[in-house]
């Protein structure tokens, strides 16, 4: 595939994947009663099952031969368990309402992608991209202090889910077949999540058969997403990953403050505000004709 088209098509997997990070939260939100542990549980077994179904289709057992292989089967493990973790903090943090400030980590998470680029995939950064870097962190700093306590939830959100993504970017796996291997690997844990005695056990109020008929979708809605970020990651420069990275958090922001109103108090803006500006600086360094020639340069891995 020639260049110009792979950066197309990588462009359109990352916005597909983004959008529907951006959404999900409002399905999340269908689930009031139920423990994040336990929607965590079906979330990883549903998933399992659709990409299953999709490798069963194309008669594909390479992923099989992922655990065979130390290199390969090592970053899996650890991707495993990077995206198990925060596949459960968000679900605890969309129902325990804090989507503005998940949306806040998944701002953040593009900066951080800008940190990996730089010390694991020596991608030099223009200026302003620095510059992008400083007014983020600054946004960070005032949420702090504005708020008395450290943005955790953020934190936590694009750290687990950068990591992962480096991750993914270090493989050279096709990624239903890593996707398949990353589901199996997490599955024990999901069982072990069934029947330990929290909330939403089978057969207690809350979890009727209905309730699991519409956690079903579930699989879909976390295994496409994924798949396309992990086709994304691999026709695209890290930075340039962290960049399409931007539609999901400014789609949580507006679920936030217009479908389900978390309080957000007006001094607040002046944070984010910092971390808008660091997103239209970052954009804009895209259009800079030497950042252009470095984002069309091969890939590696």
């Amino acid at each position: 595939m020639n260049r110009p088209a792979s950066l197309t098509k990588g462009i359109l997997y990352a916005f597909t994947a983004n959008v529907i990070w951006g959404i999900v939260p409002i399905y999340w939100r269908l689930f009031p009663g139920i423990s994040p542990l336990r929607i965590l549980a079906f979330r990883i077994l549903f998933s399992f099952l659709v990409v299953g179904i999709f490798l069963l289709a194309r008669k594909d057992t390479a992923w099989i031969g992922i655990f065979k292989n130390a290199k390969k089967g090592g970053p899996v493990f650890l991707s495993a368990l990077l995206i198990s973790l925060n596949w459960g903090f968000y679900i605890w943090a969309v129902n325990s309402n804090h989507i503005i400030e998940s949306s806040l980590g998944y701002y953040i998470q593009p900066v951080v992608y800008i940190l990996l680029g730089l010390f694991f995939f020596r991608e030099r950064l223009p200026p302003l991209q620095w510059t992008a870097f400083g007014f983020a962190a600054t946004g960070v700093l005032l949420l702090t202090f504005f708020s008395g306590t450290f943005p955790w939830i953020a934190l936590t959100l694009a750290l687990t889910f950068s990591a992962y993504g480096l991750f993914k970017k270090s493989l050279t796996i096709d990624p239903l077949s890593a996707l398949g291997a990353e589901t199996f690997i997490v599955s024990p844990l999901a069982i072990v999540l069934l029947f330990l005695p929290i909330q939403g056990t089978i057969g207690e109020s809350g979890l009727s058969p209905l309730v699991l008929l519409g956690l079903l979708p579930s699989g879909i809605l976390t295994s496409l997403p994924l798949y396309c970020f992990a086709q994304g990651t691999k026709l695209l420069p890290l930075s340039a990953v962290g960049f399409m990275q931007f539609v999901s958090p400014t789609l949580l922001f507006l679920v936030g403050v217009f479908i389900f109103p978390e309080p957000f108090p007006v001094k607040n803006l002046m944070a984010f505000g910092f971390i808008w500006v660091s997103v239209i600086l970052y954009s804009l360094s895209l259009f800079m004709p030497r950042e252009r020639r470095r984002i069309e340069e091969p890939v590696s891995g």
